[in-house]
């Protein structure tokens, strides 16, 4: 078997590899001492092409393949693991999901403001009582016309606090277990979603965690990912 990496592999290693060293690493220790998100740094990785880096040339990203993505969350995490982890959440958990499992009219109305940087992206799946059991999430969404009304409460969500789309799970059927679950995009602009209480962490600060609450949110019936009652194969893929 050759592990030997590709030209382009290569390419996009080198270039975040530099990016880290001259943009991220001078301010890595205040980023941690202040807690800051580093918002200037989004479009930056946005114009290299890095937030998309698994997402279709066709909506901006780089079309690359998943090790690529490997590679730039290791360089960027050499500087700050808090900037690797939000990168993490951003790419790979969001754009990387909805570019795998969006609809072609999701694909083109979500994907290019997260892969230039003008949004950012994040996954809201886990809950108070529901972490590693994913499927015992509480979180419940009823169909009321051409909306679904979610309610429920997410915990500890990376870059909670910042994201713009998030790719969110809930309860469509809470009796059917994890036959139950419907993957959601939401924004943080649909009337009735708040972000709760911001956590102050030990480790990764600069990197916002979060707790989201969502009190009769209002989410398109449009903006359903894959199959209603069947996000736990979104889930599995993304």
């Amino acid at each position: 078997m050759d592990f030997t990496l590709s030209d382009a592999q290569r390419l996009i290693r080198d270039t975040t590899r530099e990016f880290t060293r001259r943009e991220i690493a001078p301010i890595a220790e205040a980023i941690d001492r202040e807690d800051r998100w580093p918002a200037e740094l989004w479009p930056r990785l946005g114009e290299l092409g890095l937030l998309g880096i698994t997402a279709p040339e066709t909506y901006g990203g780089s079309g690359a393949d998943l090790l690529s993505g490997v590679l730039a969350i290791e360089e960027i995490g050499k500087a700050s693991a808090s900037v690797a982890l939000s990168y993490g959440a951003h790419a790979n958990l969001c754009v990387n999901n909805i570019a795998a499992n969006g609809n072609e009219a999701q694909k083109q109305r979500y994907l290019p403001p997260l892969c230039d940087g003008s949004a950012v992206g994040a996954l809201a799946l886990t809950e108070p009582e529901a972490g590693s059991d994913a499927v015992g999430i509480r979180m419940t969404a009823r169909r009321e016309g051409d909306v679904y009304v979610l309610n429920g409460t997410k915990m500890f969500i990376t870059n909670g606090s910042v994201a713009n789309t998030l790719v969110l799970y809930a309860k469509t059927d809470p009796e059917a277990g994890s036959r139950g679950m419907t993957a959601f995009l939401v924004e943080s602009s649909f009337p009735g979603f708040a972000v709760g209480q911001k956590l102050d962490k030990v480790g990764h600060r600069g990197s916002p965690t979060a707790e989201l609450i969502l009190d009769d949110c209002q989410v398109p019936a449009e903006n359903v990912i894959g199959e209603v009652n069947g996000g736990v194969a979104v889930m599995m893929q993304g």
